[in-house]
């Protein structure tokens, strides 16, 4: 049986929280004060304590302090409407979550239900994760690098609470990954997780689609809609793109993740909710909340826990293994054994990404089609050219002689190629014969691959390009 620990002075109060706590299944011990709270603490660690921001020798937050992240007991934070800003104070220091009084009985039963009832079986699964995470699996995230094992460690303390986490970074960098990850690391994860775009959404939609409407509220409502809050009860909410929720719609979030109650538009009854939030944003919060496009108080309720998701340059040899995950879709997929040659793998690292983990799926899907058994290091150059022209460009001096720009671009092709004459062909539109013609008045040995050094006078690089393509 779960154990329940309530620290408040108020006597009345006390009382009538152990009775509900213990109607949910709870064995339930009581204290009035900090001091009696750590004794008891001491004697024996409760799953979840439930204490008063107020208290005769300090306050809740202390208790919340002494405890720390690694505990494994749940603290939950009770205080009335006047101390939101310590609540949430409390809630970085690693409170799960905070009840505001009158407590709101529903709101602590949906509480206690996420409490675990079963310690060794979560044991094991910490071992579980521990191991995925050796191996760069975590969640739905993969990665090894340094700056991915910081963001897995901040992840695991933050997703067994219920504090609300803004998630920062790049677009294409995979904050709705993380956010996925913190739900089914949490304890909502049997719980609906629904992602919303919120610059996805037309404004003139965007309310209904958040908190519903009633059957004939506005033209075209001719039925009542459940909105996300209200189909994501119990679980967690992903709410993309923050900054580009319109301010006066933010006002009533905000009022939402206070209260823990809404109205769907055209309705008059008021209906609870118990819904997590995570949202994120790819511009800076702070220079969106001074432009007007994010309210102040509520981008300091969001920004309780923020999780800066690192952009992929930053992430090392994760460019590799992601490369090599995504081909093992596409393979798996496909029916096909395709690999990357170690040039392609060289040109992969070098490269800046600057459309995150994204672009270089996009570019992965590309290259597999593009190739044949083996995926070399031109099959991405056409992309790479037009994205990443500081390291593509070729620079002439006027003046220069025609003779001399068609060498100078020869060579920086298949440079850029890796040294695949035929891939290089390709991309300057000309027949591999020309190619290795061009070679010899160069002066260069053209026959020192395995590719193509006899062939007829008339073939060009048209002849073969049918066979490149696995779709035909």
């Amino acid at each position: 049986m779960p154990h329940a620990l309530i620290v408040e002075d108020d006597l009345n109060t006390r009382e009538a929280l152990v009775e509900l706590i213990a109607i949910e299944g709870f064995e339930v011990s009581s204290a009035g004060s900090v001091q009696e709270a750590q004794a008891q603490f001491a004697d024996r660690r409760p799953d979840i304590i439930l204490v008063d921001l107020q208290l005769p020798d300090g306050n809740g937050i202390d208790l919340v302090t002494s405890i720390g992240h690694g505990s494994g007991t749940q603290v939950v934070l009770i205080t009335g409407h006047a101390s939101i800003e310590s609540a949430i104070e409390a809630l970085r220091l690693g409170a799960a979550d905070y009840l505001t009084k009158p407590v709101n009985i529903r709101r602590l039963k949906a509480l206690l239900s996420r409490v675990p009832r079963n310690s060794q079986a979560h044991s094991e699964i910490d071992v579980f994760r521990t191991e995925l995470t050796r191996l760069g699996r975590f969640g739905n995230m993969l990665g090894v690098s340094p700056a991915m094992q910081t963001l897995y460690d901040h992840v695991t303390r933050v997703a067994p609470t219920e504090a609300s986490v803004l998630l920062l970074g790049e677009s294409g960098t995979g904050k709705e990954l993380a956010a996925q990850t913190i739900h089914e690391l949490s304890l909502r994860q049997k719980q609906p997780f629904l992602p919303v775009n919120c610059g996805a959404i037309s404004p003139h939609l965007i309310e209904s689609e958040i908190f519903g409407h009633e059957r004939g509220s506005f033209t075209g409502a001719d039925r009542q809609h459940k909105g996300y809050f209200e189909r994501a009860n119990a679980g967690t909410l992903f709410l993309d793109e923050i900054t580009e929720m319109p301010v006066e719609l933010q006002v009533k979030l905000l009022r939402v993740l206070e209260s823990g109650t809404f109205m769907r538009i055209g309705g008059h009854q008021e209906l609870d909710t118990d819904v997590r939030i995570v949202a994120a944003t790819n511009r800076n919060p702070e220079e969106a909340v001074r432009e007007g496009k994010l309210r102040l108080d509520l981008y300091h309720r969001l920004n309780v826990f923020p999780l800066k998701i690192p952009a992929l340059r930053e992430r090392g040899s994760d460019v590799e293994l992601l490369a090599q995950h995504f081909l093992s879709e596409l393979n798996a997929a496909n029916r096909s054994a395709k690999v990357l040659a170690p040039e392609a793998l060289k040109n992969l690292n070098a490269y800046h990404w600057p459309g995150n983990v994204r672009e270089l799926k996009n570019y992965m899907q590309r290259a597999f089609i593009l190739s044949d058994e083996v995926i070399d290091a031109c099959s991405l150059t056409p992309v790479f050219s037009s994205q990443d022209s500081a390291k593509t460009t070729l620079s002439v001096s006027v003046g220069t002689s025609l003779a001399d720009v068609d060498r100078q671009l020869i060579f920086a092709t298949l440079e850029s190629c890796g040294g695949v004459k035929k891939r290089a062909a390709d991309i300057l539109g000309i027949s591999l014969k020309t190619l290795y013609n061009r070679l010899e008045e160069y002066g260069e040995n053209a026959g020192d691959e395995e590719e193509e050094t006899h062939f007829p006078p008339e073939v060009d690089n048209d002849a073969s390009a049918g066979n490149r393509n696995m779709y035909g």
